[in-house]
C-alpha cells in the first residue's frame, strides 16, 4: 500500500529535516540514528535490489517463459519482443512516463508534465512518504516503478505471439504504454487517482499490470487472429525445459515485485514476501489437482501455469492478506484460470497463444476482488480503513477492476486499429509458415549440423 502513496508529498531537505524524529528503537547505542522522514541505507539498499529483480523477472525470465512455449521457429521473435519493449519503454519512461504516471498533478486521471526528461530530479532528491516515514532517493523509485512498465506490454505479446509484425509490436507498446498504461499506473498508486482516492487496495500491481495486460492480450488476439493452421498443426511448445526454467526465473524476480512494493525493508516486506511463497504453491498443487482429475495426467506446462497464476493472483494482496488466506486466494484463483485456459478459451473461439488472458487477466481479477474478501483482519489480513466493511472493500475493488477493463479495452482497441491502418498487424501467411525468426530477424535460435 505504501506504493500507492509514495508521492503523498514532495522531499525537499529542509521540509525531511523540519520532519526528522527521535532515533528508532532498539538501534545499537553506536550506530547512527535514524530519523523518522530520514533516509535508511537499508531500504535503499533493498529497492535496489529489488528493482533488478523486477528486470530479471523480464529478462531472461519472462523471455526464456514465453519462448519455450513457442514454436523453435519463433523462439527468437519472442525473446526480440521482449528485449525491444524493455528497451523501448525505458527510453519513454525517463521522457515522459514517469512524470505522467508520477509528476504531481492533481488530476485524476495523469500525473502531467512537470517531471518530463526527469526534471528537477537528482541524485540527492528523495521521494518519501511522510505518514510512514519512509525516504527512498527518487531515482530509485524511478528505476523501480520503470520495472512494473517495462513487464506489463511484454507480458501481452505472449497473446498474439508467432504471428505479429515486429514493427506492429513497437508502434502499439509506445502508443499502449502513453495512453492505457501510465493513465492508470497514476488512477491506482497516485495520491491524487481516481482509483486511489476510492480507497482501492492494489499492493504490487494486480490492476495496473496484470489485468491491464490482459485484457489488451484478449483484445489483440482477438483482432490479429488464430494462428495460421491452429487446430491441424503441432503447436506444442518446443522446450518445455526453457519454460520451466523461465517460471522458476519469474517466481524469484517476483519477490522484488511484491516485497518491493513494500517500499522498505520491514515486516510489511516480511509478509509480502511470505505470501509469494504460499500463495504460489498453493496455486500450482491446485492447478496439478485439477489436471490430473480431468486429464488423469499433471503436466509440466500445468504446473507452471499454476505458478504464474499463484504469483498474479497474490499481487494486489501480497501485503495486505495473512499467508494462509493467500494460500487460498492462489488456489482459487489457480482454479479459475484453468477453466478460462481449458474450456472458455475453446469454446469462444479465440486464438491467445501463451494464455496472457486466461492467465494475467482472469488472476489479475480473482486477485484484485479477493484482496478485498481477505483483508479482513477475521481472515488473517492486516484489516480495513476505519469505517469500511469487507462488503464496501470488494465493492471499492469491483470498481477499480471495471475501469481498469473499461479503460484498457478500449485504448487497446484503438491503438490496435490505429496501428494496423500504419503498419499492419500480421505477417504475411509465408512468413508465419517459415517462422518470425527467420522473416523477421534473418536469424535462427537453432542451428543443426
Amino acid at each position: 500500500m505504501r506504493l500507492r502513496s509514495i508521492f503523498a508529498a514532495a522531499g525537499s531537505a529542509a521540509l525531511l529535516a523540519a520532519t526528522a524524529a527521535l532515533a528508532q528503537e532498539g538501534a545499537a547505542p553506536d550506530a547512527a540514528p535514524a530519523l523518522a522522514g530520514e533516509m535508511n541505507k537499508g531500504d535503499v539498499a533493498w529497492m535496489l535490489v529489488s528493482t533488478v529483480l523486477v528486470l530479471f523477472m523480464i529478462l531472461p525470465g519472462l523471455a526464456l517463459f514465453y519462448g519455450g512455449l513457442v514454436r523453435a521457429k519463433n523462439m527468437l521473435s519472442v525473446l526480440m519482443q521482449c528485449v525491444t519493449i524493455t528497451s523501448v519503454v525505458i527510453l519513454i519512461y525517463v521522457a515522459y512516463g514517469y512524470s505522467f504516471a508520477f509528476g504531481g498533478s492533481t488530476s485524476p486521471y495523469w500525473g502531467g508534465m512537470a517531471k518530463m526528461f526527469l526534471a528537477g530530479i537528482g541524485p540527492d532528491t528523495m521521494a518519501a512518504t511522510f505518514t510512514d516515514g519512509v525516504v527512498i532517493p527518487e531515482y530509485v523509485f524511478i528505476a523501480f516503478q520503470m520495472t512494473f512498465a517495462c513487464i506489463t506490454p511484454a507480458l501481452i505479446v505472449g497473446a498474439f505471439a508467432e504471428r505479429i509484425k515486429f514493427s506492429a509490436v513497437v508502434m502499439f507498446t509506445v502508443l499502449w504504454v502513453t495512453f492505457v498504461y501510465f493513465p492508470i499506473a497514476h488512477m491506482v498508486w497516485d495520491p491524487s487517482g481516481l482509483i486511489f482516492g476510492w480507497g482501492a487496495l492494489d499492493f504490487a500491481g494486480g490492476t495496473v499490470v496484470h489485468i491491464n495486460a490482459g485484457i489488451a492480450a484478449l483484445v489483440g488476439s482477438i483482432l490479429v487472429g488464430k494462428r495460421a493452421g491452429l487446430g491441424r498443426d503441432n503447436m506444442a511448445p518446443h522446450s518445455m525445459t526453457l519454460t520451466m526454467v523461465g517460471a522458476s526465473i519469474l517466481w524469484v524476480g517476483w519477490f522484488g515485485f511484491n516485497a518491493g512494493s513494500n517500499l522498505e525493508a520491514n515486516g510489511g516486506a516480511a509478509l509480502a514476501m511470505i505470501n509469494t511463497f504460499t500463495a504460489t504453491a498453493g496455486a500450482a498443487v491446485a492447478w496439478v489437482l485439477v489436471e490430473t482429475s480431468v486429464r488423469g495426467k499433471a503436466s509440466m506446462l500445468g504446473a507452471v501455469s499454476g505458478i504464474v497464476a499463484g504469483l498474479v493472483a497474490v499481487t494486489p494482496a501480497a501485503g495486505i492478506v495473512g499467508p494462509v488466506g493467500a494460500i487460498v486466494l492462489g488456489a482459487i484463483a489457480s482454479v479459475l484460470c484453468y477453466v478460462f485456459v481449458a474450456v472458455v478459451k475453446a469454446r469462444a473461439g479465440y486464438d491467445d497463444s501463451l494464455d496472457v488472458f486466461g492467465i494475467h487477466g482472469i488472476g489479475g481479477i480473482v486477485g484484485a476482488i479477493g484482496t478485498g474478501v481477505f483483508a479482513s483482519a477475521s481472515l488473517g489480513g492486516i484489516g480495513y480503513a476505519e469505517g469500511v466493511t469487507m462488503g464496501g472493500q470488494v465493492w471499492t475493488q469491483i470498481l477499480g477492476v471495471l475501469v481498469t477493463i473499461a479503460w484498457c479495452g478500449i485504448g487497446s482497441l484503438v491503438f490496435y486499429k490505429l496501428t494496423d491502418a500504419v503498419v499492419g498487424l500480421r505477417v504475411p501467411a509465408e512468413a508465419e509458415l517459415q517462422g518470425l525468426d527467420l522473416t523477421s530477424h534473418g536469424e535462427s535460435a537453432y542451428h543443426n549440423g
